[in-house]
């Protein structure tokens, strides 16, 4: 069985336990899986996002295989640090959120709105990662309060860059104190997107939390995506500043 803390320091193999496997990935044909006992009431449920950014070599090479065989013309082939060039995406992993009470809010980033382990909203974000470190982001959720949760929205936007969530190998875990951890890929080509809901948690009460695929992109940023779940918040732009990260 892993720990979490091999997980986020990156041991990401499939493990058996004997009755199937230690990963459980949400897919279009299976998006939902849910969470029971007192794995959805112990400790902490974690939710780590991780990218990579795509570089432009493999784009580069196949651009020089068809001039390669162009019979009009002969070009010089691009220097070695084009082919090589990286796209460089920060993704900012976030949680719209409700709680029983009817409060409504957002944990993000943007605005330093990192949140609370121990008070309203229970849902900590560890910080911003601009780069796509290995440790990625890493959201931590306290199912000792589960009683005050409705609902959370897990998603990702990228902050003020390029859209190219076809440019990251960018993945979602969840991993709850015991059973299988949870995985949704980001795999859907959206070229244009700027932001993507990427999982539902909604509290089904009798000790369960349903966790269900969304990966919905919009060209858009929250409010878009807030008008679509119906949390019916206000926003207004937002900025990091360069210094310290976040705003």
């Amino acid at each position: 069985m892993v720990s979490v803390w091999e997980f986020l320091r990156g041991d990401r193999m499939t493990f058996d336990t004997g009755g199937g496997q230690y990963k459980v990935t949400l897919t279009k044909s299976q998006p939902q899986h849910a969470i029971t006992g007192p794995a959805a009431t112990t400790g902490y449920l974690y939710v780590n996002l991780h990218w990579t950014a795509r570089t432009a070599s493999r784009a580069a090479a196949r651009s020089a295989l068809r001039r390669l065989f162009d019979p009009r013309i002969l070009r010089p082939m691009e220097p070695a640090s084009y082919q090589s060039e990286q796209v460089n995406v920060d993704l900012d992993l976030a949680c719209m959120y409700e709680l029983a009470d009817g409060t409504r809010g957002v944990v993000q980033p943007l605005g330093k709105y990192f949140g609370d382990l121990q008070r309203p909203p229970y849902i900590k974000l560890s910080g911003d990662d601009v780069y796509g470190a290995p440790s990625g982001e890493t959201m931590y959720i306290n199912l000792e309060k589960k009683d005050q949760f409705r609902r959370l929205l897990i998603f990702v936007y990228i902050y003020d860059d390029t859209p190219a969530f076809d440019s990251t190998h960018a993945t979602l875990t969840i991993v709850p104190q015991s059973g299988p951890r949870i995985e949704i890929s980001l795999d859907e080509r959206a070229p244009q997107a700027r932001s993507c809901a990427v999982v539902l948690i909604e509290n089904d009460g009798d000790n369960q939390l349903t966790i269900r695929r969304e990966v919905r992109y919009v060209h858009g940023f929250q409010s878009d995506l807030d008008r679509l779940y119906g949390f019916g918040m206000q926003w207004q732009r937002g900025y990091k500043t360069p210094a310290a990260g976040s705003e």
